[in-house]
């Protein structure tokens, strides 16, 4: 009785050992398949800057090829990415509309509203930090906010990965991109962000006048306002909206709050706080860039703001007090009638070149399972 004990010990603990090691060899696995960098193996191509910009920053664990761009631009267009089907990463970044949304926010799965404007994906690639609060540190981490969020796409990474997987058109793309074997949600971030760095627009009238000194370009009043723009005594809007000597971003890629969205002294949305948890961020927002400026209204991170001339006087009548209030906002009413249209023909003037290849592709590109 006792050797048929000692085998059945002996049985029991192989079993339980058995058990542990599969258990670590898939523990292993799994951990290994969210560690493993994947990179495309295709030919590296080089994705050129227009008039105005500066180089277009690559990252090393994601060079663009044609094949990643090009099944970039499908998921971007593509409503597969939502839960229902329905919304695409064009639903609220049309190129129609500067690769923005007309609606102060915009509207996901089931008609839900989120809760902030819809950035332009223009230029997205020269921001140090992605969304008005800055949460995401890359292109390819923005990516992954809109597709889980439950009121924009709704969707998860598995159910992504499998819809994908059960599509033989998408197959065969992803393999030309990223070589064979079962599509992983990774591949289809770094896809997305890499059609994303091509959507870069410059060569504006304003860039062919300053960067490519064409004093032709624009009208004299464009050449006031920019002085407005730029002077500390008159709009200094510059402070925040760069512009260097050789290109210009026309955002500083830092955060501030300017006072939009406060009632009685209140934020209605907290911004970089949410994420940094600094009381002294409080109410604090992305500076966005102003090229394309004309076709991204509604303005503000809530889409409050209808017109540039609606902002202008945002500005001219100090903002909005509050305690975290930024100290380059104040008061401009000493600008005149003159200055005020001046600038905002200079404004108008910054609107650029639409990228080649940014629209939805072929419909035959589309085709896709359900």
């Amino acid at each position: 009785m006792f050797r048929r004990f000692i085998i059945y010990f002996l049985f029991a603990a192989a079993l339980g050992c058995a058990a542990a090691l599969w258990f670590w060899n898939h523990r292993e696995k799994a951990v290994s398949r969210r560690a493993v960098v994947l990179l495309p193996i295709g030919q590296t191509v080089h994705i050129p800057a227009p008039l105005g910009l500066p180089p277009v920053p690559i990252p090393a664990d994601n060079p663009p090829t044609a094949e990643t761009i090009a099944l970039g631009r499908r998921l971007f267009y593509d409503t597969v990415l939502s839960a229902d089907n329905t919304v695409s990463c064009s639903t609220c970044h049309s190129p129609q509309h500067g690769f923005s949304d007309v609606r102060p926010v915009s509207l996901g799965i089931q008609q839900k509203a989120g809760a902030r404007n819809s950035l332009t994906a223009l230029n997205a690639v020269y921001f140090h930090q992605e969304f008005w609060d800055g949460r995401a540190a890359s292109l390819e981490a923005q990516v992954e906010g809109p597709v889980q969020n439950p009121v924009e796409m709704g969707e998860s990474f598995q159910g992504i990965e499998k819809k994908l997987n059960a599509d033989p058109s998408y197959h065969v793309q992803f393999a030309q991109a990223w070589g064979p074997g079962p599509i992983q949600f990774q591949m289809v971030e770094k896809s997305i962000a890499s059609f994303e760095r091509t959507l870069v627009s410059g060569d504006s009238p304003f860039d062919r006048w300053k960067y490519g000194h064409d004093e032709k370009a624009v009208s004299a009043a464009v050449k006031r306002g920019f002085a407005v723009f730029t002077a500390k005594d008159k709009g200094n809007c510059a402070a925040c909206h760069s512009v260097g000597a050789d290109s210009a971003l026309f955002t500083d890629n830092k955060f501030h709050d300017i006072g939009v969205g406060v009632d009685f002294g209140k934020f209605n949305d907290d911004g970089l706080f949410a994420v940094t948890h600094n009381a002294a961020d409080r109410g604090k927002f992305k500076t966005p860039s102003l090229r394309n400026i004309t076709m991204t209204a509604p303005y503000m991170h809530d889409g409050s703001m209808k017109t540039l001339k609606e902002v202008m006087d945002f500005y001219i009548g100090g903002g909005n007090s509050n305690p975290n209030l930024d100290s380059e906002v104040h008061k401009l009413d000493f600008l005149t009638r003159q200055e005020r249209g001046d600038l905002l023909d200079f404004m108008n003037a910054l609107t650029g070149e639409m990228p080649p290849n940014s629209g939805p592709p072929p419909a035959e590109s589309m085709t896709a399972s359900r």
